[in-house]
């Protein structure tokens, strides 16, 4: 299987705008990795606008 390369850019930009991190840390992370900081960056940022 796989991956789409719209999600995959799409996961891409919101770490890089984010954590400001280089293409190719972010292209070098696993999959479930980059899914892992895509979730940790929406729990911050839910966190934020709740207060």
């Amino acid at each position: 299987m796989t991956y789409a390369t719209d999600r995959l850019y799409e996961e891409a930009a919101y770490i890089a705008y984010h954590f400001h991190w280089p293409q190719e840390q972010i292209l070098g992370l696993t999959h479930a990795e980059r899914v892992r900081w895509v979730r940790e960056i929406a729990r911050i940022n839910t966190r934020i606008n709740e207060g």
